[in-house]
């Protein structure tokens, strides 16, 4: 996939723990957000107009790992680049890289399905295939 996303953002205080750098649950916080941006980006409407035009429940994650490199203090601004990887019939695969000036200080990876409500159980969702359109989005 070709195209990417990128959004700046300055580490506030509440997302660090009592030694001063983020606490890592914050960082998938920001990741979640970042693949949110991504897909907004790339399809022109931010997230509740997407889920609605494709009738769609989300993206929810199933698998997620990162590396942390180079720890993050309030204060600090950083810059969270996200790319698609690749897309599947119903899932896909999101790298994140957020780097604090030229280097590199967490990577990511996320695996996402594209999800919609179950056609036998309303209560339950279900893995639906990703609509051409979203994946010519990513070029």
């Amino acid at each position: 996939m070709s195209f990417a996303h990128a959004r700046d953002l300055v580490i506030e205080w509440g997302d660090c723990d009592p030694a001063g750098i983020v606490f890592y649950p914050r960082y998938f916080a920001m990741f979640d957000w970042s693949t949110a941006s991504l897909f907004g980006a790339a399809l022109g409407m931010p997230k509740p107009a997407f889920i609605k035009k494709f009738g769609i429940v989300g993206i929810p994650m199933v698998d997620t790992r990162a590396r942390f490199h180079v720890p993050s203090s309030f204060g600090d601004k950083v810059r969270i680049e996200s790319t698609v990887e690749k897309f599947g019939r119903t899932s896909f695969d999101v790298k994140h890289r957020l780097m604090k000036g030229d280097t590199l200080g967490v990577e990511c990876s996320e695996t996402r399905v594209w999800v919609g409500k179950h056609p036998d159980d309303p209560e339950r969702i279900k893995g639906l295939p990703i609509p051409q359109e979203v994946v010519d989005a990513f070029g």
